[in-house]
């Protein structure tokens, strides 16, 4: 099972959207320690679980992770949680 996963930093607003075959959960906690220091989420910590969607495979969590990065507007992102239909949608669009 793969997993897509946005984080959100309160406070500096800002997102972090990955995908792992993990927890979202274990990858959260890497991301508010000490594991990826150095890296762009150590400078935003602490963050929070902001919205999930499990995929199939990792191939098409990576393609969704992709379509949410090139969209580059929080308010598609904001809009993921308002509107649950778009998850669908989106496991639809980026099928096996």
């Amino acid at each position: 099972m793969a997993w897509v996963y946005i984080l959100h930093s309160t406070n500096f607003d800002k997102f972090y959207i990955g995908f792992t075959s993990e927890s979202p959960l274990i990858r959260l906690d890497r991301h508010n320690s000490d594991y990826y220091a150095y890296k762009y989420t150590s400078l935003y910590k602490p963050w929070t679980l902001f919205w999930t969607l499990e995929c199939k495979s990792n191939n098409q969590a990576i393609q969704i992770e992709a379509h949410i990065k090139n969209m580059k507007s929080k308010v598609y992102i904001q809009n993921l949680l308002k509107y649950p239909e778009i998850s669908t949608k989106l496991l639809s669009k980026y099928s096996m």
